[in-house]
């Protein structure tokens, strides 16, 4: 029987009921990885964590606001109970707010930080604290995005959160690399996913100003995303892998 890559590893992904978070947890489930899904929609998160066990894969949904601390302390429970350990986190949950900068309101802002900061900073603390206590390391993934890199039109405030989230990964191999614990953070630029394909007009406009001819697909982040938490980047800690085909290179505006 051939091994595949993630063979007897256990991994939560977050944020994965569709899209990229999606596409990262099915493929750690076709390399063999026993995955927790999580979602804010319940009934999402069953839905998607069935898709992956028709493919044969090994997976548990888990429904709930990761951004809430009963959620981020029940999930890594739950990861533990169901396949007792937890080998892998990729934290992808986080929510974009759009907003003139001098008009942006503080109600917007406060969701942000809540979702995008202090549940992406408090998944990794509670999850890098089983994985020391497992001894055996682990490897940590945040998802970030080119608008922490270049700027862009009526996100500035969700921009600075992706930024402090590519700053996380730098600052906590202090903390984690002693344990043999990495961490880094996926950047996707323009992406084909369920929300942007709303846009009729994403496509042409993302593959013209893309040095690549075309915008990224879910497979496209995943993969990086595999690499990123796989044996063989053990040694790479504390990097931001940017994937947009070239555009932050430019930084063309599709405005």
């Amino acid at each position: 029987m051939q091994n595949k890559l993630f063979d007897n590893q256990v991994a939560i992904v977050t944020g994965a009921g569709v899209g990229i978070g999606f596409e990262v947890a099915r493929q750690l489930a076709q390399q063999g990885a026993k995955v927790i899904l999580n979602d804010i929609d319940e009934n999402l998160a069953e839905l998607a964590s069935q898709k992956i066990k028709e493919q044969g894969g090994i997976c548990e949904a888990f429904g709930g606001d990761i951004s809430t601390l009963e959620v981020i302390e029940s999930i890594v429970e739950f990861a533990v109970e169901a396949f007792g350990k937890l080998n892998i986190l990729v934290a992808n949950a986080g929510i974009t707010t759009f907003g003139d900068f001098l008009a942006y309101q503080p109600e917007s802002m406060q969701k942000l930080l809540q979702v995008n900061l202090f549940g992406t900073f408090f998944l990794t603390q509670a999850a890098a604290k089983q994985m020391v206590l497992q001894g055996n390391g682990g490897s940590i993934l945040l998802t970030s995005s080119v608008t922490a890199h270049a700027a862009h039109l009526n996100l500035a405030a969700y921009g600075m959160t992706k930024a402090a989230i590519d700053q996380l990964a730098k600052n906590l191999i202090v903390d984690l690399a002693p344990h043999n614990i990495n961490v880094n953070t996926i950047v996707p630029g323009a992406t084909l996913t369920e929300r942007t394909l709303e846009d009729a007009e994403y496509i042409k406009t993302w593959s013209r100003i893309t040095p690549s001819g075309r915008p990224a697909t879910v497979e496209d982040i995943a993969n990086a995303a595999l690499f990123l938490v796989s044996p063989m980047s053990r040694q790479i800690m504390g990097q931001n892998l940017v994937i947009d085909g070239g555009w932050t290179s430019v930084g063309v505006s599709p405005y």
